[in-house]
């Protein structure tokens, strides 16, 4: 009898490693899944090969926090695009209710912006494979929708970041914008970025990063705190300029 529990427990225990195992982490590929959406099918990552992509989930179709953030990204799009990164949405809803709520978001103005068009696509995924695959769902959260997770996937298809926000809070897309360029920032001039930074501020480069810092920045004015920590200044004008050049 003894042994029929210990054997039970064990698969058990392998269930659930195997479940966790199936969530990705930073650094991971990108797991891969076809879908339906607004704008039709998608085969991700591969339909956005050589792009950044930000796929975020949010809990549910005509909800007010939801929709405030859909208006938020749209506002925005044109920035991420600037930056060679494209948006993608996640719910479990199906696609029907997805379209008549984009349509409904259309028939109002918020904050300024009139009869707001989202024109990102937007992923129906009503038995929960996608949000599965990617650790959306998190039960202490709810059990029937998708908690705010973000996912920030570089043009090699890696998991560069990954952030969670709960159910009542809405995204602070500006944060997002500067988390995304910070990491651009380090891949193009191989430099970190401080506590707080906003493009333009003062960047962190290690002894071993000076070489290509000096290869790929236009100004090496350093400050040096301590040994372990320098400084070097880099504009925002040319820091974007540099971005934006390698998004075309």
């Amino acid at each position: 009898m003894i042994k029929k529990i210990l054997l039970a427990f064990t698969f058990v225990s392998l269930i659930c490693l195997n479940a966790n195992a199936q969530m990705p982490l930073i650094g991971d590929n990108a797991p891969a899944f076809c879908a339906q959406t607004t704008q039709g099918k998608v085969n991700f990552p591969k339909a956005y090969a050589g792009k950044w992509v930000i796929l975020f989930s949010h809990p549910a179709d005509f909800t007010p926090v939801c929709t405030t953030e859909f208006i938020a990204f749209q506002r925005m799009i044109c920035d991420f695009q600037a930056l060679n990164t494209e948006l993608i949405g996640l719910s479990i809803d199906n696609l029907d209710d997805h379209i008549k709520w984009l349509k409904s978001i259309e028939e109002f103005s918020y904050q300024g912006i009139q009869n707001p068009k989202i024109t990102f696509p937007l992923i129906a995924d009503p038995k929960m494979e996608v949000a599965k695959k990617y650790g959306m769902l998190q039960s202490k959260a709810s059990t029937t929708k998708t908690v705010r997770a973000v996912f920030f996937i570089d043009p090699n298809a890696k998991i560069r970041a990954i952030l969670y926000y709960p159910l009542t809070t809405g995204r602070n897309m500006e944060e997002l914008k500067r988390l995304l360029i910070a990491m651009q920032t380090f891949d193009a001039f191989g430099a970190k970025t401080p506590a707080n930074w906003c493009p333009g501020d003062d960047v962190i480069v290690k002894s071993e990063q000076e070489k290509k810092a000096e290869a790929t920045m236009p100004s090496m004015e350093k400050t040096c705190y301590t040994p372990y920590l320098c400084t070097i200044k880099l504009s925002k004008e040319a820091l974007m300029q540099k971005l934006m050049g390698n998004s075309k």
